[in-house]
């Protein structure tokens, strides 16, 4: 299989992996070929990258973080509390928080029992399902970053259950945010904005008083904004004022925002996700943290096609753990030419070879 931008679909090629709604429920299966309707669906619905079948790869299994199962479990937990609290008077908050708290505590013991088991590299990009609120989706995908650098830090069970509740819960103040500014498909205007940032004191105002959540969840809500140099929302801290988890919580929610489909603007690749980070290295985020990151975020996702310094092209097969930047490739193409043999070359071992260049146009050619 390979992965392939849907700006990039033609009509007759097959997907490799099922397309899902947040539910569970398959809307595009394996196998099929599909339609030009079928892409310009898949276009409207926000899907940037699927998966299609390609000879070269047909060996190829991509791992997950997590199963299908505990991935509906999630989304389904996260949609309920989260709508839940939205439709309740302000009286009925904390209520509300109290009788899903035991449900989300579960759900991180689920999670992180799934993320030990696998101990795969976080790659989400190629996880498609079809949501129809971003900041559910978000908000799992946050928590599953945020526990992927708390595990590679080597932090305790106890302290990656609360960092767990922090990334679910980080944007629970995004429900008391007017839709039509929630949902603006364009630019928000500066007094939009204002109120946008004031999810981070909302959330922290309904978390901090609930008996069941640790304090520290809430910080999580009212810190996953600052920044290390002060720039950041909504008090401006600095360093070391900002607990540990606000300082992975920003990093796990910039990551996930620029490489998840917006309205405005189509995903970028986790490497160029990486790179905003780097750019913001010390000023922004903390350093140790990034780096910690980069060695469990799969840089590079299985599928992608892929630019060599030495002119050969492949598609990505395989991962080296905490060397995610030097993937395994399977050479499709060289001095030009496809090869009716291809081969695999692991960049790890070979270190004067490095990619240059990543196909995010889809340009390289397709074998079904």
């Amino acid at each position: 299989m390979r992965l392939l931008p849907t700006k990039s679909m033609k009509p007759g090629m097959k997907l490799a992996k099922t397309i899902y709604n947040e539910q569970g429920r398959a809307l595009l299966s394996a196998g099929i070929p599909v339609t030009a309707r079928m892409i310009t669906r898949l276009q409207q619905l926000n899907v940037t990258y699927v998966y299609i079948e390609d000879a070269r790869t047909s060996d190829l299994e991509v791992p997950t973080m997590i199963s299908d199962q505990t991935r509906k479990k999630a989304i389904t937990t996260i949609t309920d509390t989260f709508k839940l609290l939205e439709s309740e008077k302000k009286l009925s908050k904390w209520f509300v928080m109290d009788q899903s708290t035991k449900d989300l505590k579960s759900l991180i013991h689920t999670l992180l029992a799934d993320m030990k088991t696998n101990q795969e590299v976080a790659t989400l990009l190629t996880d498609v399902y079809i949501h129809d609120n971003y900041v559910f989706t978000h908000s799992l995908n946050v928590t599953l970053y945020a526990l992927s650098i708390g595990i590679k830090l080597g932090l305790p069970q106890k302290d990656l259950e609360i960092l767990g509740l922090g990334g679910i819960l980080h944007d629970i103040g995004k429900m008391m945010i007017p839709s039509e500014i929630l949902f603006k498909p364009g630019k928000l205007t500066s007094e939009e904005f204002s109120e946008m940032k004031k999810h981070t004191t909302y959330g922290y105002d309904i978390l901090r008083n609930m008996h069941t959540i640790p304090l520290l969840v809430a910080h999580c809500a009212f810190q996953h904004h600052e920044r290390l140099n002060g720039s950041g929302y909504p008090r401006g801290i600095k360093n070391e004022d900002i607990h540990l988890f606000g300082k992975i919580l920003a990093v796990a929610d910039v990551f996930d925002a620029v490489t998840s489909h917006r309205i405005y603007r189509s995903a970028m690749l986790p490497h160029e996700g990486l790179e905003i980070l780097y750019a913001g290295s010390e000023s922004l985020y903390e350093p140790a943290i990034i780096e910690a990151f980069r060695k469990s975020v799969a840089i590079y996702p299985f599928g992608l096609a892929v630019t060599l310094n030495d002119g050969r092209k492949g598609l990505v097969v395989g991962q080296n753990k905490d060397i995610t930047e030097r993937p395994i490739i399977r050479i499709i193409e060289a001095e030009g030419a496809e090869l009716d043999s291809p081969y695999d070359v692991n960049l790890k071992d070979n270190l004067d070879v490095s990619i240059v260049d990543c196909d995010n146009q889809g340009s390289m050619s397709a074998v079904s």
